[in-house]
């Protein structure tokens, strides 16, 4: 199970069921309840947030480019980083091989997407 606050229930909706695509199970007083491929995502009503400065929910991909295309299409940013080299399309390339791309939620939250 993963968690994640937001503050604008409407704004999440529209982004992690639309935009993402997640599969919404249930919707309380209390949360935002998705399937993220077989994972429960509780996306957590709060009346304060600040946002961490660091990714909070990651989705390994069999393919970033793919993936990123895709989520561009839907609309997202993908961010960038001082200090990160990333290519064109925002994605790094880690020593070791993985590739990592970082975009935001409406409430800033940061997500990613990886290949590795």
């Amino acid at each position: 199970m993963a968690f994640v606050g937001i503050r604008d229930v409407e704004q999440a909706r529209a982004f992690y069921s639309g935009t993402l695509g997640l599969k919404l199970l249930e919707d309380t007083p209390y949360a935002l309840v998705y399937d993220a491929n077989g994972v429960m995502l509780r996306v957590t009503r709060v009346p304060k947030l600040t946002p961490a400065g660091f990714t909070v929910l990651g989705w390994e991909v069999p393919d970033i480019d793919e993936a990123v295309t895709t989520l561009a299409a839907a609309g997202v940013r993908f961010s960038r980083f001082d200090g990160l080299e990333q290519d064109a399309r925002s994605v790094w390339s880690a020593p070791g091989g993985a590739k990592v791309a970082w975009f935001e939620d409406p409430d800033h939250n940061i997500l990613s997407v990886s290949q590795h």
